[in-house]
């Protein structure tokens, strides 16, 4: 007699239907209600809101923070994750739970903590022979701090499952410390260094909280495009301005994440591959 093995949740009809549902009333509707909003503007009147001077420097800093915010985390996050993972010290499960700090933080109290810090007469800024609050060095760094938690743990279940005996191999083979990086260690770990950075970049390119108090929202200097958006709100007939802002930047942010997905299964597919 052959046993049929039942789903413990109910069958793909009704959880599908759900899934459906649930995204369209999250996701899919909020974000069309931005193109129903523009829909009866002219293409004169998008291009008037979106190259205003303010606006445009408002996109370049965004996009030109979050990069290299997401780039550092990469960098960084990496080692954070390996000695994580590879090593055991005392206070190790306290630094990994400090990792998750940023996730439980508001945006705005992690604001406020960088900026008292990274004043010029904090603890941290008083040291610097040039300012950081106020100033986009200061918007990248409240970045960075929130963005750093998606590279590690993104990373960790991946160094996780390397094998220490394939170094010992590389090592036996002759290969140095940094042979056996690039040619063992990096390729297994690039698909999750590019799905980590894919996420901090992505977290940076929405963030207000932190930005405003370090950053100081200075018009065409430290203001990102979140804040562009709110200002527009303010204005006679801001609803539409703010609405042809946020629309720009969910097609660009939607469009970049797409090049970095499409570049993380070139990753997939060639280390599949080379397997």
């Amino acid at each position: 007699m052959r046993l049929v093995q039942r789903s413990v949740l109910p069958g793909f009809g009704l959880t599908m239907g759900i899934t459906v549902t649930y995204l369209s009333l999250i996701v899919l509707i909020p974000l069309s209600g931005l193109f129903l909003a523009t829909s009866q503007l002219e293409w004169s009147d998008f291009h008037r809101i979106l190259t205003n001077p303010l606006v445009m420097k408002s996109f370049k800093l965004t996009f030109r923070a979050s990069f290299l915010a997401a780039c550092i985390n990469a960098v960084f996050g990496f080692v954070v994750a390996w000695v994580l993972v590879r090593y055991r010290f005392c206070g190790r499960r306290f630094l990994d739970a400090m990792v998750d700090l940023p996730f439980a933080l508001p945006t705005a109290v992690s604001g406020i903590a960088l900026a008292q810090l990274y004043s010029d007469k904090g603890w941290i800024g008083q040291w610097f022979p040039f300012p950081i609050r106020g100033t986009e060095l200061g918007v990248t760094l409240a970045l960075i701090f929130i963005g750093l938690p998606f590279v590690i743990r993104t990373l960790q279940p991946s160094i996780e499952e390397l094998e220490k005996e394939l170094e010992e191999v590389s090592a036996s083979l002759g290969a140095n410390r940094w042979q056996t990086f690039r040619k063992v260690i990096f390729p297994m770990v690039l698909p999750a260094l590019i799905t980590g950075f894919s996420m901090a970049f992505a977290r940076a390119l929405g963030e207000y909280g932190s930005v405003m108090f370090i950053g100081g929202m200075i018009p065409g200097k430290t203001e990102i495009v979140s804040s562009v958006i709110i200002q527009k709100l303010y204005e006679e007939n801001g609803q539409v301005s703010a609405s042809v802002v946020a629309m720009a930047m969910l097609l660009s942010s939607f469009a970049l994440l797409l090049l970095i997905n499409l570049i993380q299964m070139w990753s997939n597919r060639k280390f599949t591959m080379s397997s």
